[in-house]
């Protein structure tokens, strides 16, 4: 580096005043001056610190704390051995991956630089211009390591999953360099040239999902899982967070306002449908604008919010939630799904019409859930006469499976053993219990293959008060993910085959019908079959 810098400087000496490279080698020289390359700060390496600084600004977020205290510790015994960690925060929005971040840096004593990611298009944001272009500068990395003026920062590289390329370049290509253990210590950057030491960074990247990663870049990555919140987690984080915050952003006091327990599940519920508290926060900083604004005007106003005042601080709910059937629907079934804001519910409609044995699936589905309608029905086929389900009816019947909501794209094949459950439903004339929930993969020979996103979706049934969410057997080693308070208000059935869905899902035939035809428990489901698709 010096030898570099000396050898501009001999170049400038040499140039006439006015020459226009004059200009272009003191910016040059100004960036070498500036750029951190041997002031560090101290690690604050005291566990127990840590752990309290991390505790009184976020709750939960077990797993991402127990690797950041792991991480200083093994510092503290090793400080010379221990690489960097390259960690990525995958979440729902408003779970707290960019606030924790602020607190690991509090935490180490390191200071905090942050760039956000989303949308760049350009490799040249990452690796800078050449200086042969006019106005070249720096790429993103090394400007963000003027700003810090240490050369181990904490660096927040924001919305990962979000990089877009173009013809201009990858940007998550020129991130590999960056994010390796292996080659960042000598990190090339186009405008400077010289071989830059980013290895006592601690780079933390986040995103929404982990799909949007490239592989390769993935494969450098730490992945910590960030779950979304059940109810009584947000309750606690807005009481001890959020409410006290909002409090002192909106000039009140604590005395001024006092909002109950009643009106929180209230904006929880019909105000907020999140996996995070980012709009939940909002919605109570609403609230207290409101009564700033009185208390300004020196006018009265409550000094409590409860349920019933909510609504006329907020106006009407802008949330109706999924709840539960009242009653056994034959031909419907429900369906968890995962989604980036977290779990939600989803409902299969089936109908059975005069027809030639055609299948159509509607909702705005994709090719993958397409397949597994397809999968389903196959094995329906293949289990009639064991369903009692006379064959002439699927030649003489169109069978509509449609998804509501159909504005939403909907995808992936973990809606198959609910497609199937809802499909033997409409067949049979079986209705399908309603306190009943599930979620998986199906195969032509009706196995029930592992799914993704377990928790999010056992939290969805949570929220809709389900009695029973029917899930994969090879999932069952994921259920310890989640609370145990859950685990006891939600039965977690476990299930490897198809049949045992259905006998979990399916209510018996009502025996009116039983007794009407006269005819056997079989002939009697075939009427049911025929009658439900009449």
């Amino acid at each position: 580096m010096q030898a570099r810098a000396l050898k501009e400087l001999q170049r400038l000496a040499q140039m006439p005043p006015m020459s226009p490279e004059v200009g272009i080698i003191r910016s040059y020289l100004d960036w070498i001056l500036e750029l951190p390359w041997t002031r560090t700060t101290v690690d604050n390496l005291d566990v127990p610190h840590a752990a309290e600084v991390l505790e009184q600004g976020h709750y939960a977020l077990k797993e991402a704390k127990e690797r950041i205290l792991e991480y200083i510790a093994v510092r503290s015994l090793a400080p010379e051995k221990q690489r960097q960690p390259i960690l990525c925060f995958v979440g729902p929005p408003g779970t707290g991956k960019t606030a924790l971040g602020h607190s690991i840096a509090d935490a180490l004593g390191r200071e905090f630089v942050r760039i956000s990611l989303g949308g760049i298009r350009d490799e040249a944001e990452i690796r800078g211009h050449r200086r042969t272009y006019i106005g070249a500068l720096p790429g993103r990395i090394l400007q963000a390591m003027r700003r810090a003026n240490t050369i181990n920062p904490l660096f927040m590289l924001d919305e990962i999953d979000k990089l877009g390329h173009d013809f201009r370049g990858d940007p998550a290509a020129a991130l590999l360099e960056v994010l390796d253990p292996e080659q960042n210590h000598a990190f090339s950057d186009h405008y400077l040239e010289i071989a830059y030491d980013l290895s006592k960074v601690m780079f933390i990247t986040t995103a929404n999902t982990s799909n949007g990663i490239p592989p390769a870049l993935l494969d450098r990555l730490e992945v910590i899982e960030f779950p979304g919140y059940i109810e009584e987690e947000k309750r606690y984080i807005a009481s001890k967070f959020l409410v006290p915050r909002q409090l002192e952003q909106n000039g009140l006091r604590r005395t001024d306002l006092v909002l109950d327990d009643s009106a929180m599940k209230s904006i929880i519920r019909e105000y907020t449908w999140e996996a995070g508290v980012r709009n939940l926060e909002r919605e109570i900083g609403k609230i207290f604008r409101k009564v700033a604004r009185r208390k300004a005007e020196h006018k009265r106003y409550p000094r409590r919010v409860t349920r019933a005042s909510v609504a006329r601080w907020l106006g009407p709910p802008h949330i109706t939630p999924h709840t539960a059937e009242t009653e056994d629907q034959v031909g419907a079934a429900t369906g968890l799904a995962w989604t980036e804001n977290g779990g939600e519910s989803i409902a299969v409609e089936v109908l059975l019409v005069d027809g030639k044995g055609n299948l159509q699936i509607t909702g705005q589905v994709g090719e993958v859930m397409q397949e597994s309608a397809q999968a389903a029905l196959s094995y329906i086929k293949s289990r009639s006469k064991e369903l009692g389900i006379r064959k002439e009816v699927f030649e003489k019947s169109d069978i509509h499976v449609h998804v509501p909501e159909g504005a939403i794209p909907k995808d992936g094949p973990s809606a198959g053993i609910t497609i199937a459950t809802a499909l033997a439903s409409a067949l049979t004339g079986r209705a399908v219990r309603r306190e009943v929930a599930m979620s998986g993969e199906i195969t032509l020979r009706g196995r029930v293959l592992p799914i993704g996103g377990l928790r999010e979706k056992v939290f969805a049934g949570y929220r809709m008060k389900l009695k029973t969410i029917i899930l994969p057997a090879q999932n069952r080693k994921d259920a310890v993910e989640i609370p145990a308070r859950v685990r006891a208000a939600v039965e977690l059935r476990f299930v490897r085959h198809m049949d045992e869905v259905l006998k979990s899902a399916l209510a018996p035939l009502p025996r009116r019908i039983v007794r009407r035809t006269g005819a056997s428990s079989s002939a009697a489901r075939s009427h049911g079959a025929a009658a439900a698709g009449g």
